[in-house]
């Protein structure tokens, strides 16, 4: 369980033992500080919405399978 600061909404503490041991930024504080308002997170954020090609993109060579930067983006999803 992640505790926020009800005045500053700053995260102060998760229950987790990388937490309590370490006392570090644990997976599960970096989730909240992520969650936008309706408490959902986008584990895969798009660096940009628009379905351009990613510079890395390597489709041509790949005889119609996708790349991994366009599949990453949701540019091109995998084959079945």
């Amino acid at each position: 369980m992640v505790t926020i600061d009800d005045v500053t909404e700053e995260l102060m503490a998760c229950t987790c033992p990388h937490h309590i041991h370490r006392n570090a930024f644990c997976k599960h504080m970096a989730a909240v500080e992520n969650a936008i308002d309706d408490g959902t997170l986008d584990a895969f954020p798009s660096e940009d919405d628009d379905e351009t090609e990613p510079d890395n993109c390597d489709c041509e060579g790949l005889n119609g399978f996708p790349c991994w930067p366009c599949v990453r983006t949701g540019r091109t999803e995998l084959p079945n």
